[in-house]
């Protein structure tokens, strides 16, 4: 079997406010963003990866089950690449200003004085990670 695309559905609580940190963040918009279609959804990166967040309610039936609960939990973690050292603390500082959480502060990582990075959570709880790997 050939897959063709790959994309990733979560869940949020508030659509706005999903909307709004990303944007803050500089993520690119997949779409208009209309409270009406019960998701917002946007492209990640150079080959533009699709994460649509959609309203809880909305996303619960179609995974057959409970969503997770990230406050006692993990679901997935993404990985962001950086360019520099400069680039992680730059988007260290904006997740906070943009009201997303540091779970790992900007570091090296696993004792690797070439792997520099940080993790973030969203105002819902998903997780993500900016990684610079100097070499």
């Amino acid at each position: 079997m050939k897959t063709k695309k790959i994309w990733a559905n979560l869940s949020v609580k508030d659509l706005e406010r999903t909307h709004g940190f990303y944007t803050k963040l500089g993520f690119k918009p997949n779409g208009k963003f209309s409270k009406e279609n019960g998701l917002v959804s946007f492209l990640v990166g150079q080959d533009e990866f699709v994460v649509h967040f959609f309203l809880e309610e909305n996303l619960k039936p179609a995974m057959g089950g409970e969503i997770a609960d990230l406050e006692n939990g993990n679901e997935v973690m993404f990985t962001l690449s950086a360019d520099s050292r400069e680039e992680v603390d730059g988007w260290a500082k904006e997740v906070k200003k943009a009201g997303g959480t540091l779970f790992s502060k900007p570091q090296t990582m696993q004792g690797n004085k070439n792997w520099y990075g940080c993790g973030f959570a969203d105002p819902d709880g998903h997780k993500w990670n900016v990684f610079y790997n100097g070499k």
